[in-house]
């Protein structure tokens, strides 16, 4: 199965995350398929950039988003 999830990156207690798409099975930080933006809650408001068409694509082929990557999602408004 195909996730949309966090790849955490960054120092230690000052982390930024890579959303990717992802097999399900491979660990956190590990193997992934594709890039579709990053996310730095550090900042104040905290930092979003997300590639919309690539995200809808992966949807659209059955790539399912993390809880905290839907909302992420929905707050920028590419998913209802």
């Amino acid at each position: 199965m195909v996730k949309i999830r966090l790849r955490r990156m960054g120092a230690k207690k000052a982390p930024f995350y890579r959303i990717v798409v992802a097999d399900s099975r491979s660990p956190r930080d590990g193997r992934f398929i594709e890039e579709v933006g990053y996310y730095d809650p550090m900042k104040n408001p905290a930092d979003v950039k997300i590639d919309g068409e690539k995200v809808q694509k992966w949807i659209s082929n059955g790539a399912q988003p993390t809880e905290t990557v839907k909302s992420i999602l929905k707050k920028n408004g590419l998913i209802k």
